[in-house]
């Protein structure tokens, strides 16, 4: 019988490591391909999960009598084998880890990356209902878990910059995030910074010069705060005005490779993920990650 309690051997936290999870969905392949080749370019384990909920349903996991790799457990195995192949397709040299773990995904998920480098995820929603395409899993873990999470929905633009958006604070951690990524990939880096205009007004006319000033200031003191961190990268930097701050990241995210943002912000559910990252996550249509980290509030509230 599969363990039901505790964590089971070879998922212990390693910190230099990034965990995907898997299950068997083709966003979740997506996820699996995408987090292989992030490995691979940090030089890191990668370490795939799958976990079944079949034991919180039945006691009957063993095979049908008299049929060849059949029952619950095969096929539990077998969705992790097939994850697995796809990461060695993916990424031939790379050192995987897997795990079959049993009970919900995200509280799994969220253990098992608390110190590791970055969790990754598939889309996998409801299937474009009203736009809305990320799954309550990867929601949760978006706005629960203690290291930075990228969901995967489709990776079009892998040659693209990296956008970052920045408030008036500078968004250190998910500039710190961008960063890294720029490092890693090689890839351009664009830091946005939205100043909110009011409905019904035009472009331009709706703030102060003074607030704009101050706008422009916190740009440019990010900007530069990422030059000295990606040495060597492009940089570009762009003040956006609009009454939506998701929909001016998602344009500026057009053709991207990824996008960043951070986790805090007014959420649309106390304790849930903020109203920014909770649209840009919903509506991109690159990878997106969702810079958290373990000194941030991970409780559900």
């Amino acid at each position: 019988m599969p363990p039901k309690k505790g964590m089971p051997e070879g998922t212990m936290n390693h910190p230099d490591s990034i965990v995907v999870g898997y299950d068997g969905s083709a966003e979740a392949g997506q996820a699996v391909r995408w987090a292989a080749r992030q490995a691979e370019l940090r030089n890191c384990e990668l370490h795939l999960v799958h976990c079944s909920l079949w034991p919180l349903l039945t006691h009957d996991l063993g095979p049908v009598p008299g049929v060849a790799d059949s029952g619950l457990q095969h096929y539990a195995e077998a969705v992790r084998d097939e994850g697995k192949a796809l990461a060695v397709e993916t990424a031939p040299g790379l050192k995987i880890r897997t795990s079959l773990l049993y009970g919900w995904p995200a509280d799994h998920l969220r253990r098992v990356s608390a110190e590791a480098r970055m969790l990754v995820l598939g889309s996998r929603g409801i299937g474009g209902f009203m736009g809305l395409l990320v799954g309550s899993v990867s929601l949760e873990l978006a706005a629960t878990a203690s290291c930075p999470i990228a969901v995967v929905r489709s990776d079009d633009h892998p040659s693209g910059p990296v956008v970052v958006g920045v408030d008036s604070s500078g968004s250190p951690a998910a500039l710190h995030d961008a960063c890294e990524l720029v490092g890693a990939t090689g890839a351009d880096l664009k830091v946005i910074h939205v100043l909110r205009t009011q409905f019904g007004m035009g472009k331009g006319g709706v703030v102060s010069v003074g607030t704009r000033k101050v706008a422009a200031k916190a740009l440019e003191s990010a900007a530069r705060n990422a030059r000295a961190m990606a040495q060597g990268a492009k940089v570009e930097e762009e003040l956006v005005e609009d009454t939506s701050t998701p929909r001016a990241l998602l344009n500026a995210a057009r053709g991207a490779a990824l996008i960043v943002v951070g986790s805090k912000g007014q959420g649309l559910v106390r304790g849930a993920v903020g109203s920014t990252a909770h649209a840009v996550l919903h509506h991109a249509r690159c990878p997106v990650l969702i810079s958290r980290h373990s000194t941030e509030e991970t409780s559900r509230g």
